[in-house]
């Protein structure tokens, strides 16, 4: 698995662009906001009530696809 959801949300975007799409279906608009630099994804998805997990896979199978 490539994405944990001990990374940052930040870092997941820089190093695999293709993830954005991913994060703003599930809820998670705030890819250019301040928390985004700081936050991991776990931290992010519950800001949001988003299942982890099912983020997890989403942004995996976008990255194994690559």
């Amino acid at each position: 698995m490539a994405i944990t959801k001990d990374m940052s949300i930040m870092e997941v975007v820089s190093k695999y662009p293709d993830t954005v799409p991913v994060f703003m279906e599930s809820g998670m608009g705030c890819i250019g906001c301040a928390a985004a630099h700081y936050e991991n994804i776990e931290q992010g998805a519950t800001a949001h009530g988003i299942d982890v997990d099912a983020l997890i896979d989403g942004l995996n199978k976008v990255v194994v696809e690559q």
